[in-house]
Order: C-alpha cells, then structure tokens, then sequence
C-alpha cells in the first residue's frame, strides 16, 4: 500500500485535536474510526469517543464541511475495537504527551498493525527518535510525526517529520496524500524538539503571558497588541490559549523544556504561572471547559462576554482596549505600534523582540 491509497484512518485519543483530525479526515472522504479509553465508571463504554463527535456538531469553527460527514466516524475504544485497527490503512495517534503512555499503545499497536499500514503521532513537542524507542525496524520505517494545528479544517500547516529509517518515497508520498486529499500545506521538518512552529511558537506563548503580567495588560489589551498588528488571528495570546485549552500548556511547556539544553532560551524565559495553575485546578480550560480567560456569562437569558483578570482572578464584562499604540496601528501598521512608547509599545518590543532573537 502506498500513501496514495489511504482509505481507512484511525484516529486514537479523542481529545480535540484527535477529535477535529477525525472530523478533517472525514470531510476528505476517508472512513475514520476515532478511539479513546473507558473511563472507569463509564455505562457507554465509547463515551470520549462518541461525545466528543457529538460536541463537535455544535462546535464553532465548524470541524464538518456538511453534518453528515459525521456519519464516516465510528466511535470506539481501545479496549473492545483494538482489533479492528488491522483494517486501517494509517493510523494516527493523539494521545497525552506522555512517553509512557505513547510507547504502551506502539506496542500494542504493532501486533495488530498490517505490515504496510503507516503509524504517526500527532506529538507537538516530543522528538521522533525518543518516540520510537523500542519500535521493531518494520514499525520504524512507516512511523511518522504528522503534527496538525488547531482548529485541523482550517489551519493548512502540516509538519511531517520522517526519519533516517523511513524511504524518502515515503514521505514524499504522504506529503502529496497530506496536500492533495487533506489540503494541507505539508513542511518537512527535522526531528528536533518543537519542530518548527511550536519550538517558536511556545516561546511566543510564554514570552507574551510574562509580558502581560510584567507590563500590567489586561487579557482584552495583550489580545489586541499580539493580534492583527502583527499579522496573528485576532485571537491573540490568551484567545488563542482559550481554542487550544489551558491544560495543554503545562504538558507542553514540560515536554519541551524537558527535551531542550540548560542554556537554550526558552528555558531561561520558563515561569511558573499561577493564575494559570488557578484555572485549570477550578475547571477554566478554555472553550471546551466552559470559560478559560474569556467565558460568555448566560446569566439572565443574555450572552455577555467577560474577560478574567489576571491578577485577582475575577470576571468582569469585557472591554475595547484603549491604547495610544492600537490607534496608532490602525494608521501605520506594527511599525507604528512599536514606535507609540506606551505600555502597549514596549509590551510588543519585549515580546516580539525576545521571540525574533530566539528564531
């Protein structure tokens, strides 16, 4: 089998990046089964899996193309429907970044696996060589990273990482697959931590959650200076934290400072973030937890947007910011931004200066 042949795909972890490369897989046409654990005290033993194709028909941005391409996942577990990954032509694994975790499944995996299905890890951080530890050399040349970026339908970025035991005809091939049936924009990319985008990006993050609390930003004020200025989703920082989920962050800040050398930047910027710890201790995770730095109050009937405080932790409506920096932008672009000499200014020079000498 070649990777132009891919048909089947088995996505397990259904998580919301697991989840949404199901979805993506599935508006490509391609027959999906998702799979997730058996929580303990579960009556629907596929619940996760099921659960989560239910919420994503309710999710915005929409995961579907058209609803009724929900119909081409199957919802299973990792217990009951093991077996039935010896029918997919690829799978692709997006579990916790735990290498303990991750290196259980490829073992069980490569029992089952055909001899020419492809395996590859959806892993953001954790560098390919570590994750095929103890693979046997047939696993070795079909194992991948293939690492999507949030929300899978609309970010066209793909990293794929191979590996000096893959056939270069290989990776070429999923590359041409990845471009043509998923539409994505595929970047080889070296097996070093972090790849490319979240080696950058991770530093961006944590550089700019200091910077907001070191320059006394409110989430709504640090959401418009790292945003349209500079050519980034009006997301922001802490929006784009919210899509992603707070409980991602520490496992990845873990996982890559984990993997990098003492003196490498992004360890000498390393904080701890309490506020963020607060947060995910009482359940603001973001959008898929209800609230994470923003959250939409539903009291009274209403829908009234509210932005957390970073220092004190309460909720209030959330306001324009209003910066002589932002009204600058607006007429000259970043490079006015960065010339107005507010704390909006020198909030962005700290951020996107540190972040630019690290690339």
């Amino acid at each position: 089998m070649t990777a132009s042949q891919i048909r089947r795909v088995a996505v397990l972890g259904a998580g919301v990046m697991g989840a949404q490369i199901a979805a993506h897989c599935a508006n490509a046409g391609l027959e999906v089964l998702l799979l997730d654990i058996v929580p303990g005290d579960a009556q629907d033993r596929n619940m996760l899996a099921a659960g989560a194709i239910a919420r994503m028909l309710k999710t915005e941005p929409a995961p579907f193309m058209s609803k009724r391409f929900a119909r081409r996942i199957t919802a299973g577990n990792l217990e009951d429907d093991f077996d039935r990954l010896a029918d997919v032509d690829w799978v692709v694994e997006a579990v916790i970044e735990r290498l303990d975790i991750k290196h259980d499944l490829y073992r069980r995996l490569e029992a089952v696996l055909r001899a020419d299905a492809i395996l590859s890890s959806n892993t953001s951080t954790l560098p390919r060589a570590r994750l095929a530890e103890g693979m046997g050399e047939s696993m070795r040349q079909r194992f991948l990273i293939t690492h999507f970026f949030n929300p899978p339908r609309y970010m066209r970025l793909l990293e794929i990482v191979g590996g000096d035991e893959v056939p270069p005809g290989l990776v070429e091939e999923f590359r041409a697959f990845a471009e043509e049936r998923l539409g994505k924009n595929t970047v080889p990319c070296m097996d070093t931590p972090g790849f490319i985008a979240n080696r950058i990006g991770t530093f961006w993050i944590q550089a700019a959650i200091n910077g907001a609390i070191d320059h006394g930003l409110s989430v709504e004020e640090a959401d418009a200076v790292m945003g349209r200025p500079f050519g980034i989703p009006k997301t922001g920082i802490f929006g784009l934290i919210d899509l992603v989920g707070l409980d991602l962050i520490p496992h990845v800040d873990r996982s890559l400072a984990a993997a990098l050398p003492e003196e490498d930047g992004y360890r000498r910027i390393r904080r701890e973030q309490p506020r963020i710890a607060a947060m995910i201790e009482a359940g603001q995770t973001g959008r898929k937890g209800g609230g994470g730095f923003y959250r939409l109050n539903r009291a009274g009937g209403g829908k009234v947007k509210e932005a957390i405080d970073l220092a004190t932790g309460e909720y209030a409506k959330a306001r324009k910011p209003v910066l002589a920096s932002l009204e600058a932008a607006r007429h000259g672009g970043a490079a006015a931004l960065l010339a107005a000499g507010d704390r909006g200014s020198r909030y962005a020079m700290q951020v996107m200066g540190a972040t630019l000498a690290y690339t």
